[in-house]
């Protein structure tokens, strides 16, 4: 933590932020700006940079007053989250306010009886002209909770032992980058790169493996650090994990030294437990993908990005890159650093190989354009998203392992762990263009890579995976798929069989069902008819070929729809063929000269 300090810039914007009412979700806040302008202008934001919609924070915000000395001034309202006060330009101004805070995500804020967590996105008003100057972040106490701690990766001005008090951001922008928790929060620590790190969980059941969490965290972060500094130190001070552990649940959002997530509270490590959970493994993908973030978007970041505008969407064509990139190496790097064996990084990279394949998107949609559309699909998904896009996550981390086996391939001594070094030092740690990426492979493979990004990015075409990974050491093997993606269906099966989504081109779109359907049962040739309560129990009644009618409900109507039965599917499997090539790949090693 960084060094603390108890001067206040007399210049600094100081927010108050207190409890104003548990049970109501309800935070109060009191800006004070000690120099204001004549006409001072104020706005909150309608997105969080990290996730790309605009989210309207200005909704939660009520009660809100403007006051210098004992005169109460007027607000004028400017849109849906700006606002104007004139008042004098030589006296404090004090706005008061109230926000409703009950998103349990990792986006907004939250607050009742069991923690209080937020982003300053959503509960501080930017000072317009005054957003370049110190701003000063004071958190009270919860009232009745004297077991509660704060953690936030903010500079400490003056805090208590259970870190309430004041802190300092170099600006509004940092103090937008630095999210703030409390409640009964178990806490750990360690070091990675000679900074230190803490860790902090809220909702986690009693026996949790927390020493396990951190070690296993300590080893990412580390591996992280070599990976983009070699000896070198992290570009931090400090770093804060802030977990909450839900019922059900999974996110992150990354900052510049610190990053909030979300996990199902079986995902946590058990204390005894003897094997890794699939939960776990998960999560600790999870860890590793908003790490990484604290170099790729966070330092190293779109050009678009070089200076956010909180008013609007900010448009870049790379997600593929800060997204897909970063996707790609959260995995390989738990594989690096002894968090995952050959076969479970197979298994990982088989599952993203197929959620790309079996999305009729990406023959509609590319990559780039993925990029461009996050503010109006990638974040409001609905029944015809499989059809009509591609997740830049998932192709953009395929398109970075082709990229990789490429140059491997292609060059000795290249990779694209190079590449990426070599753009953190080209751009400075600062903002990228698409050029830039073109220009360092370019210096790191001796040849230009144009045509491959204008083919995997900014087209439909599909990725050569199965070339590219067989000469790597990898079988590409293809077992029989499930029947909903025989079909082309997705299902929810908990009660009854209810169609979420139909996938283009397949026999269920053909058939002319329809998401939202339910799908009562099926006739077989000769007027028989059959209940169906699982989409496995299809085989009982017909096979491939035969032609059956659906039963299904839309409407309050009952439609007999015609149907062929599918012929399988193919679902891919990777693993080993040859154990040599695919460990000189998946450890980092490099080619062998030519």
């Amino acid at each position: 933590m960084p060094k603390a300090s108890t001067r206040v810039p007399p210049e600094a914007c100081v927010y108050r932020v207190e409890v104003a009412d548990l049970q109501a979700h309800l935070f109060r806040i009191t800006l004070s700006v000690p120099q204001p302008a004549a006409e001072q202008a104020l706005s909150l934001p309608v997105w969080i940079p990290g996730s790309y919609m605009v989210r309207e924070f200005s909704g939660q915000l009520q009660g809100l007053q403007a006051r210098q000395g004992r005169r109460r001034l007027k607000l004028k309202q400017l849109d849906k989250c700006s606002w104007q006060v004139a008042n004098r330009a030589d006296q404090m101004l004090e706005i008061s306010y109230e926000v409703y805070a009950n998103d349990p995500s990792v986006r907004t804020a939250m607050l009742g009886q069991e923690r209080g967590f937020f982003n300053a996105t959503s509960l501080c008003l930017r000072v317009h002209g005054q957003d370049h100057l110190p701003q000063v972040l004071e958190i009270a106490a919860a009232p009745g909770h004297s077991d509660w701690t704060l953690a936030t990766a903010m500079t400490p001005l003056k805090t208590d032992r259970r870190g309430f008090g004041s802190y300092l951001a170099s600006d509004y922008d940092e103090l937008a980058d630095c999210p703030v928790t409390f409640g009964r929060l178990w806490s750990g620590q360690f070091k990675a790169g000679g900074v230190p790190h803490r860790f902090v969980v809220s909702g986690a059941p009693p026996h949790f493996d927390g020493q396990r969490l951190l070690e296993d965290t300590q080893k990412i972060c580390e591996e992280q650090i070599r990976f983009w500094q070699g000896r070198g130190k992290p570009p931090f001070k400090n770093y804060v994990f802030m977990l909450h552990a839900v019922s059900d649940g999974y996110g992150g959002l990354e900052h510049r030294n610190s990053t909030a997530l979300i996990c199902g509270r079986r995902d946590l490590p058990g204390q005894g437990a003897a094997q890794v959970s699939e939960g776990y493994t998960t999560l600790r993908g999870l860890i590793s993908h908003e790490y990484f973030h604290t170099w790729n978007v966070k330092r190293l970041r779109p050009a678009e990005f070089e200076r956010y505008d909180y008013s609007r969407e900010n448009y870049t064509e790379l997600l593929w890159f800060f997204e897909g990139f970063t996707s790609y190496y959260d995995d390989l790097l738990l594989r690096r650093c002894g968090l995952l064996d050959n076969a479970g990084y197979l298994k990982l990279l088989g599952k993203t190989i197929n959620q790309v394949l079996q999305t009729p998107g990406r023959q509609v949609q590319s990559v780039a354009q993925a990029s461009m559309d996050a503010w109006v699909k990638y974040y409001r998904q609905h029944e015809n998203t499989p059809n009509a896009t591609v997740s830049y996550y998932t192709k953009g981390a395929l398109v970075a392992m082709c990229l990789d086996l490429s140059l491997r391939a292609g060059s000795p001594a290249s990779d694209l762990d190079a590449v990426m070094r070599g753009l953190w030092q080209r751009c400075k740690g600062g903002p990228m263009r698409q050029a830039d990426v073109l220009a360092q492979l370019q210096d790191s493979s001796g040849r230009s890579y144009s045509a491959e990004l204008q083919h995997w990015v900014h087209s439909t075409q599909d990725l050569p995976l199965q070339e590219l990974l067989q000469a790597h050491g990898v079988a590409v093997l293809k077992d029989k798929d499930a029947w909903a993606q025989r079909l082309g269906l997705r299902v929810d099966e908990s009660q009854g069989v209810k169609i979420k989504t139909v996938l283009h081109g397949g026999p269920a779109h053909a058939a002319g069902l329809s998401a939202g359907d339910e799908w009562l049962g099926l006739e077989i040739p000769g007027g028989q008819g059959w209940r169906l309560r699982k989409l496995d129990d299809l085989p009982l009644y017909a096979q491939a070929g035969d032609k059956i009618t659906a039963l299904v409900a839309r409407d309050e109507q009952v439609l007999r729809l015609p149907l062929r039965m599918p012929e399988p599917g193919v679902t891919w499997r990777l693993a080993v063929q040859d154990a040599a090539l695919l460990e000189r790949w998946l450890a980092g090693d490099k080619p062998p000269s030519a």
